[in-house]
Parts: structure tokens; sequence; C-alpha cells
């Protein structure tokens, strides 16, 4: 049995056409040590994908524990992001050496932002 708190396969974005659609409609924040992009995505629960580069992370033992850290961050901080969203988490800068709460704290506020400006994008897109 899965734990509450494990990160479900379906909470993570897989499809390349997904990591296209947000890049194409979603709206994006920057942050000191990330980048999201966020999207909606009418699942009712929020996804997140990650874009750590190869040829900006050299070696491949740094990229992953980038990866780590962000996976992490995303599993504890669930229940304070927007529901029903796709998030894509890119480091802002290489070299970054990102610690955990402070990831945490950064996607949190990224992640509310992004959504706020997908949101402001979608309702002045109607008015229109």
């Amino acid at each position: 049995m899965r734990s509450p708190l494990g990160l479900h396969p379906r909470m993570r974005l897989r499809r390349q056409r997904d990591y296209q659609r947000a890049y194409r409609e979603g709206s994006r924040a920057r942050g000191r040590l990330l980048v999201v992009v966020a999207v909606e995505n009418e699942l009712g629960w929020t996804r997140m994908g990650l874009a750590i580069g190869k040829k900006i992370w050299k070696g491949a033992v740094r990229r992953n524990r980038v990866r780590r850290i962000f996976r992490e961050a995303f599993r504890l901080s669930r229940a304070e992001l927007p529901v029903g969203i796709d998030l894509i988490l890119m480091a802002a800068e290489p070299g970054l050496d990102p610690q955990l709460e402070e990831t945490r704290a950064e996607l949190v506020h990224l992640a509310q932002k992004a959504h706020r400006r997908y949101l402001e994008k979608v309702a002045g897109g109607k008015r229109a």
C-alpha cells in the first residue's frame, strides 16, 4: 500500500504533449531558484514535470540531485499548491545548489503566482 505522502505516478507529467501544451498555453513565474510554468489540467489534481537540461547541468550527479530536491519540494508542498494544474519546474540558473526548505517555499509562492497569471490571461482572452 502506498503512503499518502508519496508521489503517485499520476501526479507526474509524462507525455510530451502535456509539456508542449504547458509551454504554449501556460504562464511563467521566476524566482531565485526556480522557474515555474503553470497551466490548468481539468483533472482535479496537481501534476508536476521537471525540465532539467543536460546542456545547462553538466554532470549527472548534480542534475539528479536538483531533480530529487524539486520532486521532494513538490511532494511536501502538495497541500499548499493550487489544485487542478500542471506545473513544470526548471532551475532558474545553472550551478545553483538548491536547499529543500528554500526550494519548497519558493515553489509554493511561484506556483500560486504563475497560476494567478494564467487565470488572468485566460480571463483576458475571453473578454476580447
